[in-house]
């Protein structure tokens, strides 16, 4: 009598994003657009009503493009429940992609308030760009259940999504986040450990480093930096045009979190560059001005 092989990989239709800012609002559509019910949470209604207004703009932007090729993209965007209620969000919740500001404790305290309203078999997956899961594993309350599923911007065409467990993570864990992203059009890269940055972002920390410390130490202007890259390397963005559309704010939280992490003097110089644009009102291309002028 043959033995039944026991099921290592649960599907995944019903996902909840925790985190209404420019990454939460892109999974969130990418998911929708490949068949899921996806509700957007926030705990602010403000910051669900700038999605909503956002991915509707975005919906139209995207509709054409080859890769959302016989999909109904408006009417995904239109499908994406938003709220502020938590209980209701993951009730039902296969997933939870967390997508808020880069605090282990702050993403520790949410994970935390989900893993109460989620059912046993929900899945929790972070998209922190520059944290180890283990950081607030045993906090999320289902550390088997959680690794490393980080997305890289828009994410329907930088379709590389990494696959990160801690040494906690289940293998079913692992198993269902590989077949979840190649399931919503991603490519997934599976680390074998933990690692600072992932792949990508590893090496574009660095560049994002060195490019903030030269225009923070005064070496030469923001213009002048991004005309070295863009002309030697013949891509269209330098380091700060990228960082524009990354969103200042979320290159000020990872680099002051790891200024004060390590303390290290020059990461803290760095930090101090980039609030200086934030105090500003100056986000990125989010915003309408960043290190560059996007107004028009």
């Amino acid at each position: 009598m043959e033995v039944e092989e026991r099921k290592t990989t649960m599907e995944i239709r019903r996902v909840v994003v925790a985190g209404a800012g420019t990454m939460g609002q892109q999974i969130a559509l990418q998911c929708a657009t490949h068949g899921c019910e996806v509700v957007l949470l926030d705990t602010a209604q403000a910051a669900l009503e700038a999605a909503s207004a956002r991915l509707a703009v975005l919906a139209r932007h995207v509709a054409d493009e080859p890769v959302f090729a016989g999909a109904d993209v408006e009417s995904a965007a239109a499908g994406i429940r938003l709220t502020t209620n938590a209980a209701e969000a993951a009730s039902d919740a296969d997933l939870v992609s967390e997508s808020v500001p880069e605090d282990p404790d702050l993403k520790g305290r949410v994970l935390a308030e989900l893993d109460a309203v989620c059912p046993a078999r929900t899945i929790f997956a972070t998209n922190t760009s520059s944290l180890l899961p283990s950081m607030f594993a045993a906090a999320s309350g289902r550390p088997d259940r959680l690794a490393a599923l980080h997305f890289h911007q828009p994410v329907w065409a930088a379709n590389i999504v990494d696959v990160m467990p801690h040494a906690g993570t289940s293998e079913e864990t692992v198993s269902s986040l590989l077949a979840f992203a190649a399931q919503i059009g991603q490519v997934p890269i599976h680390l074998r450990k933990e690692s600072p940055g992932y792949v990508f972002n590893a090496m574009y920390n660095a560049l994002n480093r060195e490019a903030m410390t030269l225009a923070a130490n005064g070496v030469a202007s923001i213009e002048d930096i991004d005309r070295a890259w863009t002309t030697v390397t013949k891509m269209p963005n330098g380091p700060f045009g990228m960082l524009d559309h990354v969103g200042i704010d979320t290159a000020w939280h990872i680099t002051d979190y790891w200024a004060r992490a390590l303390g290290d003097e020059q990461l803290a110089r760095n930090a101090a560059f980039l609030k200086g644009y934030l105090d500003q009102g100056r986000a990125g291309v989010k915003s309408g001005r960043g290190f560059y002028d996007y107004s028009d």
